[in-house]
């Protein structure tokens, strides 16, 4: 019987004796001495656009294309394939064809039922929604 009071004040010790009062202070680079030389903090934030539409086109060589526009008008991302990764398109003004590097471009917008598509391999083409 005075077994079990006895175990539990040492494992009450041992936990205890564990513990350490000192001050473990994690600082990642030098301290800050808010004079404003953070020029990060100091630039305004913009977000990144939402998703205004997310459809699925079907091309002429009946293959599919998804397509999330995005809400700027200037910008979406396109995958063949609904596992891949997203590439973004993007145009300098609304309206006009969004490219990116490697030979895509698609015209079109989020309103619209049908798109023009060009891709790498499979060259320029009408799709539906």
């Amino acid at each position: 019987m005075t077994r079990t009071p006895l175990l539990i004040i040492l494992a009450a010790a041992a936990a205890l004796a564990g513990c350490h009062k000192e001050n473990h202070t994690i600082v990642a680079g030098p301290e800050s001495d808010d004079t404003g030389t953070n020029s990060a903090a100091n630039q305004p934030v913009a977000l990144p656009p939402a998703i205004e539409a997310s459809k699925i086109y079907r091309c002429g060589d009946n293959k599919l294309v998804y397509v999330n526009w995005l809400s700027d008008n200037k910008s979406a991302t396109v995958r063949t394939g609904q596992s891949d990764s997203p590439t973004q398109v993007s145009a300098a003004q609304a309206g006009q064809p969004m490219t990116a590097p490697g030979g895509y471009e698609v015209s079109g917008t989020a309103t619209a039922s049908t798109v023009k598509v060009t891709l790498p391999g499979r060259g320029s083409q009408s799709c539906k929604a």
